[in-house]
């Protein structure tokens, strides 16, 4: 590896030299970063300080820690029978 390193000319008079375009890209991907960063400051900024419950509604009996599928197995069990199957 070494040898073939050492066995390499000498760079080209193009090496290292960039065309404007990579710069056109490289301040375009900037720019479309800061305006993403901006944008998401903004959306931030409309959240409320808690998500903590404070009026539920009263479609929102079940609370963090109630198991929906028993909840949704206990509504089936307390319909009327009507004795259709």
């Amino acid at each position: 590896m070494i040898v073939s390193l050492l066995a390499q000319g000498a760079p080209g008079p193009e090496f290292g030299k960039s065309s404007p375009i990579g710069l056109v890209i490289i301040v375009a991907l900037l720019v479309g970063t800061a305006l993403l960063i901006w944008s998401m400051n903004k959306q931030i900024k409309k959240l409320p300080e808690t998500f903590e419950k404070e009026d539920p509604g009263p479609d929102q009996e079940l609370d963090e820690g109630t198991d929906r599928g028993a909840v949704r197995e206990n509504l089936r069990s307390t319909e009327p029978n009507t004795g259709e199957s």
